[in-house]
């Protein structure tokens, strides 16, 4: 993507044009459930909020270091749709293949929510489709203060996750509370300062290992070297 504005850049060159070519894909990178069923997928359209849906990975693995979660980029949105219906579309075994039959799937989108909908409705998964998006929320405020009026900043996003995911319902009041904190100390700082809080403007990706590899093939337990 490009803009006028200097953004983050995640991919290589190299990386960047077969992402581009796929228009759409995992990154591997960014997601935690090491080729293993996840246990969420979160997925996302837009340099926004591809930031928002990256920094909500980074706040819930550090809440939840077993969490399994499938990071899943969008460049072409007409690959969500069915190959019977768009040349770019993808076939049902694709698509499956990317968010899962039976996972909650959380969608960080730069527009309308309805044109996701519209586009996966005949999905397997559709049922488990959360998309997150414009709400017509908005006015004179900081960058991170519009996504947070539109519920697509990383505190929305990482309790879209922990609400959806049966496994952590009952272990997260801790977690949940912190995020809805800096949802707070957010707007209050915005109102004192008038420009978004330093972590929010200064974050960054920062790679760290996914949960531990447990498996009954013993190749995929051995240690490498």
């Amino acid at each position: 993507m490009a803009g006028k504005q200097p953004a983050p850049q995640y991919l290589s060159m190299d990386e960047a044009i077969v992402h581009a070519t796929k228009g759409i894909g995992i990154w591997d990178w960014a997601s935690t459930d090491q080729g293993q069923e996840p246990d969420v997928v979160i997925g996302c359209a837009g340099d926004v909020p591809t930031m928002e849906a990256l920094a909500a990975v980074d706040l819930l693995r550090g809440f939840f270091p077993d969490l399994r979660i499938r990071f899943v980029n969008v460049v072409d949105l007409m690959r969500l749709q069915d190959e019977r219906e768009h040349p770019h579309g993808l076939s049902e075994a694709e698509f499956d293949a990317l968010f899962t039959r039976d996972k909650p799937v959380i969608f960080a989108y730069h527009g309308y929510p309805w044109l996701i909908h519209r586009l996966t409705y005949k999905r397997t998964n559709h049922h488990n489709l959360h998309v997150r998006g414009y709400k017509e929320e908005g006015t004179t405020t900081t960058p991170f203060d519009m996504t947070v009026m539109n519920q697509i900043d990383r505190f929305d996003l990482a309790m879209d996750v922990i609400d959806r995911v049966p496994g952590l319902r009952a272990t997260s009041g801790a977690a949940r509370e912190q995020l809805k904190n800096k949802l707070v100390e957010h707007k209050m700082y915005v109102h004192s300062h008038g420009e978004d809080m330093d972590e929010i403007k200064n974050w960054r990706w920062t790679p760290a290992p996914g949960p531990e590899v447990t498996t009954d093939d013993p190749a995929l337990n051995t240690p490498e070297g």
